[in-house]
């Protein structure tokens, strides 16, 4: 890791150290937002920023977002967390409360196509994707050096259908070991197992290129020119066991015509891929966003 990202880092957690954030979802019912401000305020806490959604007012579901800045938090973290239970149990919340100031440790998964890769490692370099990039993993050695020359481990852990039950216990290893809290499919061509899935459920997520739910599957920019669409993009979304079905997260697009051919759509589909990808992860690792069946509350 270079200097002047630990220097990065380090300023944000000190700058950060009395803030959290705190996510809730529970059925609507009043009182809620009252409730959770007078607990804050008895630990002296200061609500910096709120931000809420409800399905219905009348028996709808109810989504917050809450970051407070409280002095001497790192000494009341989980005083505080374990007090908030009582009032999480009255209201059927399911609940997170985060310290902004531990960063959320990262692993990437990528297979030989390095845009969306090189997209993240750019904007950890600049300090603008705040995490621990814990180890990349690919099933090739194509990116190798490129990650190495910034400090972050590399593992090569081959896979295919043959061999994936072994190669996702390899993976399971390596994400213990590094205590890994998100998992990034920056374009890693292979299909995970259920098993592997639902043990990091709504902990990974994934880029597809295409706006989905148009030409799921492989080969979507061949798919899309023998259409002739006129706009093409990309898909942030987490991994569910229904292939390229997950919650989706961030998506964007970008115009094509009779001009550009499918090796033309590709580049400007990475384009699009990269960027959408960058911001999604940035939204989870902020704490941003909550799932809720198949769709994601995504909080600005």
């Amino acid at each position: 890791m270079t200097s002047y990202v630990e220097d990065k880092l380090h300023n944000y957690k000190e700058k950060h150290k009395d803030r959290a954030r705190l996510l809730i979802h529970c059925p609507d019912q009043p009182g809620i937002i009252s409730r959770v401000s007078d607990f804050l305020y008895t630990y002296g806490a200061n609500i910096v920023a709120s931000h809420q959604y409800s399905t219905d007012p009348e028996g709808g579901e109810f989504f917050i977002r809450i970051e407070f800045d409280c002095p001497g938090l790192e000494t009341k973290f989980h005083q505080i967390e374990a007090d908030f239970q009582p009032i999480a149990a009255d209201f059927q919340m399911s609940w997170k409360m985060a310290a902004v100031s531990e960063l959320k440790n990262v692993a990437i998964f990528v297979s030989k196509q390095p845009h969306c890769l090189l997209e993240l490692l750019w904007e950890w370099q600049s300090g603008d994707l705040m995490a621990n990039l814990a180890l990349v993993i690919s099933n090739h050695e194509d990116t190798r050096e490129m990650v190495e020359s910034l400090g972050i481990p590399f593992y090569h852990v081959p896979s295919n259908k043959e061999i994936r039950r072994e190669a996702e216990q390899r993976h399971k290893e390596l994400l213990e070991e590094y205590e890994v809290d998100l998992i990034v499919l920056a374009r890693y061509m292979q299909i995970l197992t259920p098993e592997f899935v639902e043990s990091y459920r709504n902990r990974i997520i994934n880029i597809h290129h295409s706006f989905l739910p148009a030409f799921v599957g492989a080969r979507p920019y061949e798919r899309a020119y023998e259409r002739g669409v006129k706009m093409i993009g990309a898909t942030s979304h987490y991994v569910t066991n229904d292939l390229d079905e997950g919650p989706i997260i961030e998506q964007d697009i970008g115009r094509v015509d009779h001009r550009d051919h499918a090796e033309d759509m590709k580049k400007i589909g990475q384009t699009i891929e990269r960027s959408v990808l960058a911001r999604a992860v940035k939204w989870h690792l902020a704490d941003r966003i909550l799932v809720h069946q198949n769709k994601t509350i995504v909080f600005s």
